[in-house]
């Protein structure tokens, strides 16, 4: 890992060396940053070593990532998600430009693929043999998928309340599925002491330096995609805060390399039921945890692990963040869908929530090109989706019952 040139505690700003760490700060228990040589990565990649690489998922950025240059991959293809213009939304917000990032057509249908496909190359680098995380349901469902490729074996901590179709999911992959009666945040913490004591590899966001370097991917992506041009905001739905800090190290480290000459305003949207980090970024720049409350259980998180990360993102973009209600976000699952033909789970749909009430505030600006990272397939939570349709027309076999609808 040459371009590797060390680690900076997110908390205490302390540095380190890479052969000093192994998940978090020795010093402070805080999240770290992983610092890379930029000179070194561009002998290494270009934008037009890249228009000439076939190979379209996240490891066309190899040098990009914490990864030895011969460690092998799982073969299944994460990464490099459709990036669609949705100019129906741009219409009817009154935007310039509407781009949706659809991640749900990642191999187990989530963001959540990217950083679990990094963790997997780092469990083999270190002779691991079962991998863990806690999880709402999409990061255990990547793990477990990506387990499976390499034919490792994993333990996902999920809590009891999980969806039915992500429990099934996991155990479909052949995964240890742990359904703890408790919070998120309580299922992490099991989860990190049954690592410690059982020398499982660590994978769960907040903990494993890692996995914000499997998110960036997406924005290397979006940056690509759009011809080394990036949007003027980007927004997604928030929880741990691991996602959207992600988003933020790609840009950052485009424009470092001097491919970028921006950042966009990285903006988070969260339940308001489970809303820490809007009230942080809104008023004095302090976490406080909530007992999480909300329908979309991918970012009903109360004490956001990756949070102070996430803080950064928005604060230093000038992106912000918003909460919306329950209801908004189940009312953007078909609003989405009808638009663009994306079908999101509650806790993506979240970005379209987020940016139509701050464009109907004014907060978006007329001028402005935004991007929605959906994070997660609408199939992850079908109960919660039939809530934001009315019954399907019942009828007998007869044509004559059809008759309204041809009015």
């Amino acid at each position: 890992m040459n371009q590797i040139s060390g680690y900076t505690c997110l908390e205490c700003t302390r540095t380190f060396n890479v052969a000093e760490i192994k998940y978090v700060c020795p010093e402070c228990g805080g999240n770290l940053d992983v610092r890379y040589d930029y000179e070194r990565i561009n002998q290494q990649i270009s934008k037009a070593s890249l228009a000439a690489d076939r190979n379209f998922s996240i490891w066309r950025y190899r040098p990009l990532l914490p990864m030895e240059d011969t460690s092998p991959v799982p073969p299944l293809s994460v990464g490099w998600t459709p990036l669609y213009d949705a100019p129906r939304l741009a219409t009817e917000f009154g935007v310039r430009q509407v781009l949706v990032k659809d991640d749900g057509r990642n191999p187990t249908a989530s963001f959540k693929d990217r950083p679990s496909a990094l963790a997997v190359v780092k469990a083999q680098e270190a002779g691991a043999t079962v991998a863990t995380t806690a999880s709402s349901g999409n990061a255990g469902a990547a793990l477990a998928g990506m387990c499976a490729s390499v034919g490792m074996k994993s333990v996902i901590f999920v809590p009891a309340t999980t969806p039915a179709a992500k429990v099934a999911q996991l155990q479909i992959y052949g995964a240890t599925v742990v359904l703890v009666e408790g919070s998120y945040e309580q299922a992490c913490e099991l989860c990190l002491a049954a690592s410690e004591r059982f020398g499982w590899y660590q994978r769960t966001t907040g903990y494993n330096p890692f996995t914000a370097e499997g998110k960036k991917t997406a924005a290397f992506e979006i940056a690509e995609q759009m011809n080394w041009q990036v949007p003027d905001r980007v927004i997604v739905g928030v929880g741990d805060g691991n996602i959207i800090g992600g988003l933020w190290k790609g840009f950052c480290d485009l424009r470092e390399l001097g491919w970028i000459d921006r950042i966009p305003k990285l903006t988070g949207v969260q339940a308001a039921g489970a809303a820490p980090l809007v009230a942080a970024v809104n008023g004095d720049g302090f976490i406080r945890p909530v007992d999480g409350k909300t329908v979309a259980d991918g970012i009903n998180v109360g004490d956001p692990r990756d949070g102070t990360r996430a803080l950064r993102a928005m604060r230093d973009s000038g992106g912000g963040a918003v909460a919306v209600s329950d209801e908004e976000i189940i009312a953007a699952i078909p609003r989405l869908a009808r638009a663009t033909g994306v079908f999101a789970e509650p806790g993506a749909a979240a970005a379209l929530a987020g940016f139509i009430k701050l464009r109907e505030s004014g907060v978006i600006q007329s001028d402005e090109s935004v991007a929605l990272v959906i994070t997660g397939s609408g199939l992850k939570d079908i109960n919660t989706a039939r809530r934001s349709v009315g019954e399907p027309l019942r009828i007998q076999p007869v044509i004559s019952q059809l008759e309204a609808l041809a009015t």
